[in-house]
């Protein structure tokens, strides 16, 4: 009885009181933030690619937007659940204006593959620092979002190449359009 009050009593602690069973390193920490941050400009970058679609009456594309804004919104969730389960305080960056106006739905896509690309590579150095600092939780929390990250990433590069051999032609434009719906 005496030992497990001990224990208790040397049990390391958030500022919250939250227990801690393993401390997390200083610049992993830094680096969920800043990925937390990216999720979450992802969503309003994808929200606002959901309305320019939205304006030139494409819906198939502006429902397809709108829920990779969504689902970008529950990864920067997922980001922050973890941080708190690891008794950490949630810090929230500020977010960058979105951009609103592209040349082509080319451009469009491309942008968004690119976006996708800079997610993946930000989850990947977290996983390599998670693994340098012997943070097996991490590695393990982030296994399933760079499976999810690559898959993404693959959707993407599809729809750039169909975008690419639509060739802005209107028709082809309105089959995608529709394919997306």
């Amino acid at each position: 009885m005496a030992d497990t009050t001990l224990k208790r009593l040397n049990m390391t602690s958030s500022s919250a009181g939250r227990a801690i069973a393993q401390p997390m390193d200083p610049a992993l920490v830094e680096m969920l933030y800043h990925h937390l941050t990216m999720e979450r400009n992802a969503s309003a970058q994808y929200f606002a690619i959901s309305i320019w679609f939205l304006e030139r009456d494409l819906r198939g594309f502006s429902d397809y937007f709108k829920k990779e804004s969504l689902s970008e919104h529950e990864h920067s969730s997922k980001f922050a659940n973890y941080l708190v389960a690891r008794g950490q305080t949630v810090v929230l960056h500020d977010l960058a204006a979105p951009k609103q106006e592209w040349e082509s739905i080319e451009e469009v896509i491309s942008d968004s593959f690119q976006l996708e690309s800079d997610v993946t590579t930000s989850v990947q150095q977290i996983y390599s620092t998670a693994e340098r600092s012997s943070d097996t939780r991490t590695n393990v929390f982030l296994d399933p979002i760079i499976d999810n990250q690559t898959k993404s990433e693959d959707d993407f590069a599809y729809l750039l190449s169909r975008v690419k051999l639509a060739n802005n032609e209107a028709s082809a434009i309105l089959i995608i359009d529709g394919e997306l719906s």
